[in-house]
């Protein structure tokens, strides 16, 4: 007998809309402008939204740290200490060819146990980015 490993529905489009109108809702209600990216399991953008008053740069941060999260199957709120010069990270955000960043604001995304993609918030400071990307996380398991 074999032990095939069930199949876990991929992270949809719809999905992903939902990640970014309920992050952006959040914000709103906060009254911060963020970036808000929504990754697929393989790293590419499926879903992307800046507020028009975002500053610029959120948009890449945004999808910096949805990578990241996705990278390394954590939220990136957990990994900042890791990073620091003490820390066993400490060389890791320039060792690869793709940029991560290692601020609160990511977090990855999962179904029944699976790693599906991950969502990032930028514009806010780092405790807002997370908050509103949880929020965004929780509207979804509904």
């Amino acid at each position: 007998m074999s032990s095939a490993t069930p199949t876990v529905t991929p992270l949809t489009t719809t999905e992903a809309e939902t990640l970014i109108a309920a992050a952006h809702r959040a914000a709103a209600d906060a009254g911060v402008p963020v970036s808000v990216s929504v990754l697929d399991a393989g790293g590419h953008l499926l879903a992307f939204r800046r507020d028009d008053r975002a500053v610029l740069i959120s948009g890449e941060t945004s999808t910096r740290k949805a990578y990241t999260a996705l990278q390394l199957d954590a939220p990136t709120a957990d990994l900042v200490d890791l990073v620091k010069p003490e820390g066993p990270f400490h060389s890791l955000p320039t060792a690869l060819d793709k940029p991560l960043l290692f601020i609160a604001g990511g977090l990855p995304l999962h179904r029944e146990g699976r790693l599906i993609g991950a969502i990032g918030v930028g514009g806010g400071s780092p405790e807002q980015d997370h908050g509103f990307a949880g929020t965004a996380v929780q509207e979804l398991s509904r």
